[in-house]
């Protein structure tokens, strides 16, 4: 058991150099002789027996009761490397409460300042990049589509690979980062969203699209776990739930971002160049690059930031942590003008280190052998830490957050989709009820020159017309005859003719090709020199509306955000989850009551704005339920958990537009009152030390 921990880490300002230790910091109990249960050693002399407090505990010099439990479970002290497993997690159990009561206090002493305030813009541009991965696609969609001549279903494809790639990055980038340290795996994994998502924008194919799609999405997934851990390590209690709610802004802010850069510069289609008649770089692809900026950015600031001393100090780096800590209390010491304050701490406890390195020597096997071991035994230990989340202690806790994170991305992200896809399907029905129907006219010896749009011509007869540099737009041709007429320059998009005779007509330079053709009989008629590729049309305007859509839903966040953050403190992060996810349950309910595209949009952003505490809140209690070691980790898997909840929701809810509205709105508000009532149950964690 262990002693009145409190008390001991109050007591961490202790004098130094009043004891012999031995130099190495810490006990080995083959230095000494082994003793009799009454000859107490010198060291203990004048030290009361029952004393709390024992000060030399923290040198390393363990307390005399400790020797004796020792010496009676074995006559001869034995070394460290001969102990029982168990025991030595026990052990460490115990040295982990403590430093996690220490570092409590020396988080404390070093204040919240300048150094938090830097590392927070730092980690905030890593978020962003994560907000804006999200809409890239579903913004650059309309005209790669075009560009690389997509159907629907890649259309979809593309949507879910990007989340894909964010589930296996965030459980595995998530799982490095409790080895490898925060700082490192950070930089990792922004490094690989900013190299493909930069490369992305130049790969001509939709197959290499895709693949660096799906990686650029692998690096970004991983930057959600570690954040958060990251950031939550430098935070004292009160502070903690409030400013992990201020980080989560900058998700809002990427969504910002990127539907005003969508916005700005997508519908210019000529910012671009073309190099041959193969290769064109468009707008599009000038959005994707800035949308890899905050990445980038993020990625240079983050040099200059350290590492996590937690973490270090959970690996049993105890210098550089100490040194770390220093620098924080020095920057914010300074910046509070107050530099001459002495940070006071000169040992923390670390615990005992019981990870069995194998370590390799240089002479044996080739590089690749020894990288493959290395690398090995680090999966190795990231699969152990993710099966440590489900033992007994954090099992209920796991499935409990599992369930939430998932019901609450299911209907999260559903609806995102959902949303703008309703509002398209508003628009079209709309677009076709102004449709003008024209029956059995009869035309000859007529020159067409201008845009014909929206129309249906049924028995038509054209004879000796001239379509000449024309557009047709969502124009039927119905059991219509054209003789002897001539096409030249024509654009056309969703246009059909169904059931016609074409007789001795000339097609020369259209893009009338031949799925356009329904049924029809051509009758020595002749194609010349067809328009290639997929032709973008300039006059899409609803494109805009989507973007205008994403930019409120982004904007309606604002409030939701700064409430949740003034009260994740006050009113706890359990109620705050529940109350969250119901308020968003009935704002669902209410979109049965939304008919047209305004009442859509509104209740879209009541929606966001209601479910954004929720997430919040979810985000700081996953940080705060798991020990240091396992905190990224855990984080991974629940959020690669809820990247596959969001897989989900994409695809049932974009099935269902234009058949019915009930399956996914019921759907989404009974997955947020499940997780919400479920929620509820969680343990509190807001008095919690960081463990």
């Amino acid at each position: 058991g262990y002693r009145n921990t409190n008390q001991v880490s109050d007591d961490y300002r202790y004098q130094d150099g009043n004891y012999d230790t031995p130099n190495d910091g810490y006990y080995r109990g083959g230095d000494e002789p082994a003793q009799e249960e009454d000859a107490q050693s010198d060291v203990t002399e004048g030290h009361d027996e029952d004393d709390e407090v024992y000060e030399g505990e923290y040198q390393g010099i363990p307390h005399p009761d400790d020797i004796k439990e020792k010496q009676k479970k074995r006559a001869p002290a034995v070394d460290d490397e001969y102990r029982d497993r168990a025991d030595l997690m026990a052990e460490r159990m115990e040295d982990e409460e403590q430093l996690a009561h220490q570092y409590e206090n020396i988080i404390e002493e070093c204040g919240h300042g300048r150094f938090q305030w830097t590392l927070f813009f730092v980690l905030g541009l890593a978020l962003m990049a994560d907000g804006v991965e999200v809409f890239v696609v579903g913004f650059v969609l309309p005209s790669a589509e075009k560009d690389m001549c997509l159907s629907s279903s890649n259309k979809g494809m593309l949507g879910l690979i990007v989340y894909l790639g964010m589930m296996v990055g965030a459980v595995l980038l998530g799982g490095l980062a409790d080895k490898l340290g925060r700082k490192q795996c950070l930089i990792i994994s922004l490094a690989i969203n900013a190299a493909f998502a930069f490369l992305s924008s130049f790969v001509q194919g939709y197959g290499f699209f895709l693949f660096c799609r799906l990686i650029s999405g692998l690096g970004i997934g991983g930057t959600l776990p570690i954040v958060f851990a990251y950031f939550s390590e430098f935070l004292s209690r009160e502070k903690r739930g409030e400013h992990l709610s201020w980080l989560c802004m900058f998700w809002m802010i990427g969504g910002i971002y990127a539907s005003a850069m969508a916005w700005s510069i997508i519908p210019h289609y000529g910012w671009g160049f073309s190099m041959g008649t193969k290769y064109h770089f468009h707008s599009w692809r000038v959005f994707v690059l800035v949308c890899a900026l905050p990445c980038i950015a993020s990625l240079v600031a983050l040099k200059f930031m350290p590492e996590s001393p937690r973490f270090l100090l959970e690996i049993g780096k105890h210098d550089e942590a100490w040194m770390i800590l220093k620098q924080v209390h020095d920057t914010n010491m300074r910046a509070k003008g107050e530099p001459e304050r002495v940070f006071t701490v000169s040992y923390i406890k670390t615990p005992k280190q019981v990870d069995e390195f194998i370590e390799i020597q240089s002479s044996t096997g080739t590089w690749y052998q020894r990288w493959l071991v290395r690398i090995t035994t680090t999966l190795k230990q990231v699969w152990d830490n993710v099966l440590y989340c489900l033992t007994a202690q954090y099992r209920m806790n796991t499935l409990m957050l599992a369930v939430v994170w998932f019901t609450m991305a299911l209907s999260y992200y559903g609806l995102i989709v959902w949303f703008p896809d309703m509002i398209r399907y508003f628009q079209d029905e709309a677009y076709e009820s102004r449709v003008k129907i024209f029956d059995e006219e009869e035309v000859s010896h007529f020159t067409f020159n201008f845009t014909l749009e929206n129309q249906i011509h049924r028995n038509g007869e054209y004879r000796n017309d001239k379509f000449i540099g024309m557009k047709f737009k969502e124009v039927r041709f119905e059991d219509s005859l054209f003789e002897d007429c001539y096409f030249e320059d024509v654009r056309s998009t969703e246009t059909f003719f169904e059931n016609c005779t074409i007789i001795s007509t000339v097609f020369y330079n259209t893009d009338l090709y031949e799925h356009k053709f329904i049924n029809c009989r051509l009758i020595n008629s002749t194609f010349m020199k067809e328009k290639e590729g997929c032709h973008i049309d300039f006059e899409e305007d609803n494109d805009f509306l989507i973007y205008l859509v994403s930019f409120l839903g982004s904007l309606s966040v604002l409030p939701g955000n700064i409430i949740s953050a003034l009260l994740m403190d006050k009113i706890g992060r359990i109620k705050m989850i529940g109350g969250s996810m119901l308020i968003s349950a009935v704002c669902c309910f209410f979109l049965f009551f939304g008919n047209s595209e305004s009442a859509m949009i509104g209740w879209q952003c009541l929606f966001c704005g209601a479910s954004i505490a929720a997430w919040n809140a979810l985000d700081v209690i996953t940080v705060e339920l798991y020990p240091t070691d396992k905190r990224a980790t855990a984080f991974g898997i629940l959020n690669g958990l809820c990247k596959f909840g969001a897989i989900l929701g994409n695809s049932i809810f974009s099935s269902f537009v234009g058949i019915t509205k009930v399956v996914p709105i019921l759907l989404a508000s009974s997955a947020l009152v499940g997780g919400g009532l479920l929620a509820l149950r969680l343990p509190e964690t807001r008095d919690q030390v960081l463990m």
